[in-house]
């Protein structure tokens, strides 16, 4: 019996030991399963803690937007109101261009009605200039035949005292004889 239970005895300090190795075991794979579940835990708050800081960033960025958006909406607003007093002047200078238009249109009536009428009176002084060259003409020539009429009645005369002188001398002679 002495081997029986020394027998006993190491068959229980054996399965005490493989029993130690069996936990021993476990506990390793549990360690490594704990210490990869706090690897993922470890990767899934950093992921977290760059999802949030990625949020927070984006909400800045959003805030900014939608402050450049209201001032664009701004912009918008203030670029329709200047676009609409901007038709508004480009109507009135379309109107003042179309009246100022017709304006040069009756001006330019008025000068091609006041050349025409230039044109005419042009043409009358150059009739009128004409017809005094010719009353010019015949006015010289009527002189110059006045003229030659006035020399030939002068040499006439000229010869009748001549001949009045000598009929005086005649006219003594005899009274003196």
């Amino acid at each position: 019996m002495k081997n029986f239970q020394q027998n006993l005895l190491i068959a229980l300090a054996l399965a005490l030991c493989v029993l130690c190795v069996y936990q021993w075991y476990g506990q390793t794979v549990q360690r490594s399963e704990i210490d990869g579940l706090n690897q993922l835990v470890y990767q899934k708050s950093l992921a977290i803690q760059g999802y949030t800081n990625s949020i927070a960033t984006m909400d800045g960025q959003i805030s900014q937007m939608d402050a450049r958006l209201t001032d664009l909406k701004e912009n918008a607003k203030s670029n329709a109101v200047l676009m609409a007093s901007q038709q508004r002047e480009m109507n009135r200078l379309q109107n003042a261009n179309e009246g100022l238009t017709n304006a040069v249109g009756e001006y330019k009536k008025g000068v091609e009605s006041l050349e025409a009428k230039l044109k005419e009176a042009y043409d009358g002084i150059q009739k009128q200039n004409q017809a005094l060259k010719e009353l010019a003409a015949q006015r010289d020539e009527f002189v110059k035949k006045f003229n030659d009429t006035m020399t030939e009645r002068n040499e006439i005369v000229g010869k009748y005292n001549d001949l009045a002188k000598q009929v005086e001398k005649l006219q003594d002679a005899s009274a003196k004889k």
